[in-house]
């Protein structure tokens, strides 16, 4: 089964750029991206053979999520049922027989962190929606966590140290995602890869130059180890500011 997060970057752009003709070679059995940018009855997607879910922002032109998938889910839900983190339309999840399947797109914590206490709080009470689900079935969840977790998941480390996606909470909260349970599948698959990225500033030729941060994540529960099959970042592929990642599982 391969599934596929990406961040796109406002879709209608990344359609104009080739999303089509990825997708359409991708063939993953779930596809999922984050950052739409857009309101219902902006843009038709024509992907046959997929059931489409679209979770939106209240606030136009910002965030968004959807999730595409060909096997049709037990159930849907949208957000996190918290009144004050469901307003930006980060979260979606499908029920399928023997897993959840999340895509997120984290909060950034913003220049200045003046989104970092937040960010914190969020981080919170996301895990525990995945711990409570973790009860029923197993969980994957992917997306834009907006956070490099190690020095080797970014170019420059040492200058971004206190920057938004790298600060000591941010990374701390993803240590604490990890000891409660949940396996990072590059890491996984990859423990010691250097120089692999999945988000480049759009300044300073960065992508050129791969000065990038691995902020894109497939995330699953511990449960789910034996069925890990291969983890990609498909940095080859334009379109966005992000690359999407990849997860194969049995």
């Amino acid at each position: 089964m391969k599934m596929i997060s990406w961040n796109v970057n406002g879709i209608r752009a990344c359609v104009q750029k080739g999303f089509l003709d990825f997708f359409r070679e991708a063939d993953a059995d779930i596809f999922c991206i984050q950052e739409s940018k857009m309101q219902e009855g902006q843009l038709e997607l024509e992907l046959e053979g997929y059931h489409q879910y679209w979770n939106y922002a209240v606030k136009k032109g910002y965030s968004g999520t959807a999730i595409f998938t060909k096997q049709e889910p037990v159930s849907v839900s949208y957000g996190l049922g918290i009144e004050e983190h469901d307003q930006e339309g980060r979260v979606i999840t499908l029920e399928f027989k023997d897993f959840y399947f999340i895509t997120v797109y984290t909060p950034n914590s913003k220049s200045e962190l003046e989104r970092l206490d937040y960010r914190m709080q969020w981080e919170d009470d996301f895990l525990a929606y995945m711990k409570q689900l973790e009860e029923t079935k197993p969980v994957i969840f992917c997306g834009d966590l907006n956070v490099a977790h190690e020095e080797i998941d970014l170019k420059n480390p040492k200058s971004n140290r206190k920057n938004a996606g790298f600060t000591d909470e941010e990374r701390a909260k993803f240590t604490q995602l990890i000891n409660a349970g949940f396996i990072d599948t590059f890491r996984y698959f990859y423990p010691d890869a250097e120089g692999i990225y999945s988000w480049w500033s759009y300044r300073f030729k960065a992508r050129e130059k791969n000065a990038g941060w691995r902020i894109d994540y497939f995330c699953v529960s511990e449960s789910l180890k034996n069925r890990l099959k291969g983890a990609k970042i498909l940095t080859d592929v334009f379109g966005s500011d992000h690359c999407p990642v990849e997860l194969t599982i049995e």
